[in-house]
């Protein structure tokens, strides 16, 4: 049941409100300005219909707490969505770079294999394997470090 605006707004209605204002003047909704016209307005307040009125316009809980209906798709715009950090993007170009290089090499001592009609050392698993291997340290070591 809602307060009956009516009543007298005691301090402590007051502090409440006026904390709830900072904390929408941290996430943006208001600007300082606006916040500064609401806290004397808060201040002013003799009833808790007029605090109301202050707040009337703002949401009473913060909206990205809230679930996100299964109607709707989830904004990319959210600030759970992580994007991976500069590090994580080298390591993907990295080891990307080794499968390219390392699949052609073998592309091409495959068919040396299947047209020479003979045994062909595997070289290109010197290209592959030390490269590949400082790759995989790397890219454990980084992972230890920073994260």
């Amino acid at each position: 049941m809602a307060p009956n605006p009516d009543l007298r707004a005691s301090d402590a209605d007051r502090d409440r409100t006026a904390e709830s204002l900072r904390e929408h003047c941290a996430e943006g909704r208001i600007t300082m300005d606006e916040l500064q016209e609401r806290l004397e307005a808060v201040y002013a307040a003799k009833t808790l219909g007029q605090l109301q009125e202050v707040t009337s316009d703002l949401p009473e809980e913060d909206l990205y707490q809230l679930p996100v209906p299964a109607s709707q798709a989830k904004s990319t715009a959210s600030p759970a969505v992580r994007r991976p950090s500069g590090e994580v993007r080298r390591l993907q170009a990295m080891w990307g770079a080794w499968a390219v290089v390392g699949g052609i090499n073998f592309a091409i001592w495959l068919v040396m294999v299947v047209l020479g009609a003979g045994e062909v050392y595997p070289w290109w698993i010197w290209v592959a394997g030390p490269w590949g291997a400082l790759l995989l340290l790397r890219t454990v070591i980084g992972r230890d470090r920073n994260g």
